[in-house]
């Protein structure tokens, strides 16, 4: 991912996100030297990135995001900090995620709408909002797993009765992240389903596109949320959507009890 050319666009994109880190909210200058693009989520193979895949972030963001931070481990008197900050980060992800679930499950009213009206001013902006929504969700989800990463490398490095709390907390808290993941696919398969690219939200051609035109994205299956006819049975997709993001609230309370079991060992060591 580091050898792929998206610094050309990051003058379009750091004005698009009004020069301010996506994550933590970090405002740069006007000349920003103390911002970085940074692509985010499936992106296509060949070609520039795609700016729907683009996200500001401050230089702060940007080395948890970069790979070798997650090698290095952390000091014993800064891990109950790390695991203390990777727990609120994980928390704000699941908002982050059942928000853009929502922003998702809310577009094919919308576009019914913007055919009622024949009006494309609030469909554009339920697309703009779509493609933010879907930026920051999966921005947020790669810190925190760049978070668990380097907590992984710090096993080793702990002491060895901190260690079985530290290696149930990341296990419960890696799980918690495969299933917010899961909740992110399904919501972007509702773009999909409505002929649309689930990045850049271009119009797809499904029976003929398998990578959408306008970014290079691989195009999602819908065939598993399909009627008999061939059109997509949306309210069964928002209903696993929900059942998902309830498993998601059902680990959470699990990672909270082994969070503090985690901390309370931190505090005694």
């Amino acid at each position: 991912m580091t050898s792929r050319d998206w610094r050309a666009d990051r003058a379009f994109v750091f004005d698009r996100d009004a020069f301010t880190c996506r994550h933590c909210g970090t405002v740069g200058e006007d000349e920003p030297t103390s911002l970085r693009s940074y692509p985010v989520g499936d992106i296509s193979l060949e070609g520039d990135v795609h700016e729907s895949a683009l996200v500001t972030v401050c230089c702060a963001c940007f080395t948890v995001l970069e790979p070798s931070p997650s090698t290095e481990t952390v000091a014993g008197g800064d891990l109950f900090d790390f695991v203390r900050d990777t727990t609120r980060v994980q928390g704000g992800t699941i908002s982050d995620v059942a928000d853009f679930a929502s922003v998702a499950t809310s577009l094919p009213d919308s576009l019914e709408s913007a055919v009622d009206d024949e009006t494309d001013v609030d469909l554009d902006a339920s697309v703009a909002k779509y493609r933010r929504a879907r930026r920051d969700v999966v921005l947020a989800l790669d810190l925190v797993d760049a978070r668990l990463e380097r907590l992984a490398a710090s096993e080793t490095a702990v002491d060895s009765d901190v260690r079985p709390a530290l290696a149930a907390f990341s296990e419960t808290a890696a799980q918690l992240q495969r299933t917010l993941r899961e909740v992110v696919a399904s919501s972007e398969t509702v773009a999909t389903g409505l002929d649309r690219c689930h990045g850049c939200f271009a119009s797809l051609e499904r029976s003929e596109d398998e990578t959408c035109p306008n970014c290079g994205l691989v195009v999602h299956q819908t065939v598993d949320w399909e009627h008999d006819d061939g059109t997509v049975a949306f309210d069964r997709l928002f209903a696993t959507i929900n059942e998902t993001l309830q498993g998601a609230s059902q680990t959470t309370e699990t990672l909270t009890d082994r969070t503090m079991t985690l901390a309370e060992q931190l505090v005694d060591t």
